[in-house]
């Protein structure tokens, strides 16, 4: 079986075993899927699939049994179960290996800088989008990231709820083209705003976590800014996502800037 996933790879199964093309070209996304694989057999055997093999640009994996989050009805269980994978896999690296890991793409101060360029550049619409975009550029004016509640962690580097497979007691997971090192809060504050955590249901897997005041504004923060990226990746709209899909999130920018 073949499928192209948003155009950065190509995934063949066979059996048990899964082979990841990347064809987009994305520097990289091969080698740090492979160091991702690799550390999470390791250091958090059973909570991805298993390295197989590599050569430039490949990944082979093994194949894992589940359904993807997005699009089930969550209930506690696969929120808890949400909450527990995503705990397993920032702990799970030691930190003295962790820290000769490589940053992640798009942390929190480059992400930041692309979203003050987006701002610059945006174009009036006479619409509540202006309103969040000149908010949004106000708050950026005034923030930068920093150490504060910044605990290290390794992260996947996507919130996609259709990376996270439930296996009918468990969630595991997949997809690490953009892992890497990072920190709590912001891998956190990534998952609760990817689109896929709201478009057919409100997923906030940062109510299943328990954090210290400084990490709690920390993940605050980075949660203004993930609305933001979300703002101009779907300014578009685009076939992916229901129509109105911009509109709402206009609005998740506006409540956010607010709190």
């Amino acid at each position: 079986m073949m499928a192209d996933l948003q155009g950065t790879h190509v995934v063949a199964v066979d059996g048990d075993v899964v082979t990841k093309r990347f064809v987009d070209g994305k520097a990289g996304g091969a080698e740090r899927e492979w160091r991702a694989l690799s550390l999470l057999a390791e250091h958090a055997p059973g909570l991805t699939p298993e390295p197989i093999a590599f050569e430039p640009g490949v990944v082979v994996m093994s194949r894992l049994e589940g359904t993807p989050l997005r699009g089930l009805t969550l209930g506690p269980p696969h929120l808890e179960g949400l909450a527990e994978a995503l705990a397993r896999l920032h702990e799970a690296v030691p930190a003295r290996i962790l820290a000769g890991v490589p940053e992640r793409p798009w942390q929190a101060a480059q992400l930041s800088a692309q979203v003050r360029e987006w701002c610059a550049r945006w174009r009036p619409r006479g619409s509540l989008a202006d309103l969040a975009v000149r908010e949004g550029a106000r708050w950026l004016d005034g923030w930068r990231p920093g150490p504060a509640g910044a605990r290290p962690a390794f992260g996947a580097g996507d919130g996609n709820l259709a990376n996270f497979l439930w296996d009918g007691t468990r969630v595991r997971i997949v997809d690490f083209e953009d892992s890497g090192r990072s920190d709590r809060a912001f891998e956190l504050a990534e998952a609760a705003e990817h689109v896929s955590a709201w478009v057919d249901g409100e997923v906030d897997v940062t109510a299943w976590v328990e954090l210290d005041r400084d990490e709690a504004a920390r993940v605050r923060e980075c949660r203004r800014l993930q609305a933001l990226t979300w703002l101009f990746l779907l300014s578009g709209e685009g076939p992916r996502n229901p129509p109105g899909t911009f509109g709402r999130q206009v609005e998740r920018v506006l409540r956010a800037l607010d709190d």
